[in-house]
């Protein structure tokens, strides 16, 4: 064993000081631990120095390094393939500690039992392979508690401390006390009720969820431009283990109703809403997708009868002026589509819905002004508290989460948003594959992307001078000089 140490410590010496991942297994030759590292030799030396304080502080890592018996590394270009490679290696191995670690931060999770009769909402920190639904994880505690408190006054739905009543009749009786009064729906109701219910509380709670991975992602990607790998590393494994708990919840039992009768509820309930005078059978909706500022473009999609028509979407590049614009791209791509439709003698849709508040729906308009046609009905949807935006005097409308009808506008708008942002990644990958900047050497994917994503484009770049291309993370002076001598002369010396 001692010799084992002993020609451990000798391969540590004999590391490279440059960027990669390490993997340590124990005497059987079993991967325990992935990770990665800037610098190989300085990390992993790091781990067998009796005074290093956060070996000593944390008994998992000092069990974890008496159980080493070997080392392995790979060696990266730079630190953002350490980081892709770690999550790689780790997905593959599935390493004891690397788990262990990841479970110590027990984040919570809401776990609802629909096989019950009368699912009930629960707040639990494991996912087991029982048929519940599964949301989360969350890491606020109590935010996620208190949200869970809000959920029951709007939609009426049982938590774990609830004890209905069966009664003679065959409904229930959800609530016991004169908390009832202050919860949303009749406290007496049948199963089938109850279980619509459920469908929104659900769907409200995978809207939680996804948009917190989301916000995940780009900070995971934001970091990583910033060559913060480290904390880009925790962004990614905490995504990763949110995206793996969120469950669609397309069910088709009868108790949460998804047919074609459902769609067409919904949008009756949007023509009593919005006052149309029939159903939106064909809906449009807009979105604007950029990146701090560049790469601007937008998105249409269509649904008819509530269904995708995938084949009619369209994608717009921002043509009419550069930077970063809102409502002048709303204006430039409803006029272009629906201008083009007016000159085609088409039919415009029963509904056209913009991604936004007042000032989107205000530029939409304007864009029917310009053309001198009269626009279809036209709505906004707002995210921030989802209320609906009209383009005369009326008042915003915010409807209930579990309204038909705004379920309907969410579908489209989400969409469309979905639409826009994978036209906009992949306008950026292309941008990069194509780059001139390929040709230099010593510039990785992060930092050409933090280059173009500031500078808009090669020729903005070109004219940029040394001290403005050093001002951006991870380009020092040097490197600034030798890009710039780069793009003057159009060559890599």
């Amino acid at each position: 064993m001692q010799n084992q140490k002993a020609e451990l410590r000798t391969f540590i010496r004999s590391l490279p000081q440059s960027s990669g991942v390490y993997l340590m297994r124990d005497r059987l030759g079993h991967v325990i631990y992935v990770g990665k590292a800037k610098n190989l030799k300085r990390r992993v030396s790091s781990y067998f120095q009796g005074s290093r304080r956060f070996v000593r502080a944390q008994p998992k890592i000092a069990a974890m390094v008496e159980m080493v018996c070997e080392i392995s590394i790979h060696q990266t270009k730079n630190e953002t393939e350490a980081l892709l490679l770690e999550g790689k290696l780790i997905k593959e191995y599935k390493p004891r500690y690397n788990t262990d670690f990841t479970d110590d931060k027990q984040f919570l999770l809401v776990r609802v039992d629909l096989q019950n009769e009368l699912p009930r909402f629960r707040l639990c920190r494991n996912k087991k392979e029982d048929g519940a639904h599964y949301y989360g994880p969350f890491a606020q505690a109590g935010f996620l508690r208190s949200t869970l408190s809000e959920m029951r006054k709007k939609f009426g739905i049982l938590l774990s401390d609830a004890k209905p009543e069966k009664l003679n009749d065959g409904r229930y009786r959800l609530y016991d006390d004169v908390r009832a009064e202050i919860f949303a729906g009749h406290n007496e109701t049948t199963c089938a009720e109850y279980n619509e219910r459920v469908a929104a509380a659900c769907s409200f709670l995978e809207g939680k969820a996804k948009s917190w991975l989301a916000e995940l992602r780009e900070k995971m990607k934001m970091h990583a431009e910033s060559m913060d790998f480290e904390r880009a590393a925790e962004f990614r494994d905490l995504a990763d283990a949110l995206s793996k708990t969120i469950k669609k919840t397309r069910r088709f039992e009868k108790q949460w109703p998804r047919t074609e009768e459902t769609s067409w509820a919904g949008l009756e309930r949007l023509s009593d809403v919005l006052d149309l005078e029939r159903p939106p059978a064909v809906i449009e909706c807009f979105d604007i997708s950029h990146v701090s500022g560049t790469f601007v473009v937008a998105s249409m999609v269509r649904f008819v009868s509530g269904k995708a028509d995938r084949r009619s979407y369209r994608r717009y590049r921002i043509k009419s002026f550069e930077g970063n614009d809102d409502f002048r791209s709303m204006e430039e791509v409803v006029g272009r589509r629906y201008g083009r439709l007016f000159k085609a003698g088409r039919e415009f849709p029963d509904l056209v819905v913009i991604d936004g508040g007042v000032g989107q729906v205000s530029s939409a308009v304007k864009a029917f002004g310009h053309l001198e046609i009269d626009p279809p009905p036209l709505i906004g949807l707002a995210k921030r508290e989802e209320s609906i935006v009209f383009p005369d005097d009326r008042d915003e409308l915010i409807l209930d989460p579990r309204d038909l009808g705004l379920r309907i506008l969410q579908k489209v708008r989400d969409e469309a948003h979905r639409f826009a942002n994978q036209y906009n990644a992949d306008l950026r990958s292309k941008r990069i594959k194509e780059s001139i900047l390929d040709d230099f050497k010593g510039l990785g994917d992060a930092r050409k992307m933090v280059l173009l994503s500031h500078f808009g484009s090669i020729e903005k770049l070109r004219k940029a001078t040394s001290h403005e291309i050093q001002q951006l993370n991870g380009i020092g002076p040097k490197l600034a000089d030798r890009l710039k001598e780069f793009l003057s002369f159009g060559k890599n010396d």
